[in-house]
């Protein structure tokens, strides 16, 4: 089932997810299936709970191609529950990135360059993963959901934050 999207200015938004407890529950997969196609419906690269109403620590990510994201290296398709992320290195790249929470906008946003993620899968088998690029930068995305952080709060330069047509539109630099 397809779910409504909390958009930014929601106040949901901005909470804490708890742990998700309990695995392998048929709640848990119904709620994994219907992040899975509210994702996909939106041409989303990812989503997390608390973008549709639901406050559990748990993520989905994912992209082989994808319409947002046409020059993306592809990303595993995951489902992450409780995860932690733990930079490699102090190094930042800065990109572009969009939300299904913030819908027309993108913004100019800096992520850890690479990292090491752990948590767990829907079974409650554990998952452990070193990243970089676009995998490190989505996955950083959507966990910020869990702690109530958008992405445009990560922004040190708001000039660089705006209409998706309209920046593309713009003459190049």
């Amino acid at each position: 089932m397809i779910r409504p999207l909390l958009r930014m200015g929601d106040p949901r938004l901005l909470r804490q997810a708890r742990p998700v407890e309990r695995f392998d529950e048929p709640e848990l997969h119904a709620l994994i299936a219907d992040m899975e196609e509210t994702m996909h419906h939106h041409d989303g690269a990812g989503l997390a709970a608390p973008q549709i109403g639901v406050d559990l620590r748990l993520v989905i990510f994912g992209v082989e191609r994808n319409p947002r994201y046409p020059n993306a290296e592809p990303v595993p398709r995951t489902v992450l529950i409780n995860p932690v992320l733990t930079p490699l290195s102090p190094d930042v790249e800065e990109g572009w990135e969009g939300c299904l929470s913030v819908p027309g906008l993108r913004g100019w946003v800096p992520r850890w360059s690479r990292l090491h993620y752990r948590g767990f899968d829907p079974g409650g088998l554990p998952i452990e993963r070193s990243v970089s690029g676009f995998h490190a930068r989505v996955v950083q995305h959507e966990c910020d959901h869990l702690d109530g952080i958008l992405y445009p709060m990560r922004m040190g330069d708001l000039s660089r934050f705006g209409f998706s047509d309209v920046l593309d539109a713009a003459p190049a630099d």
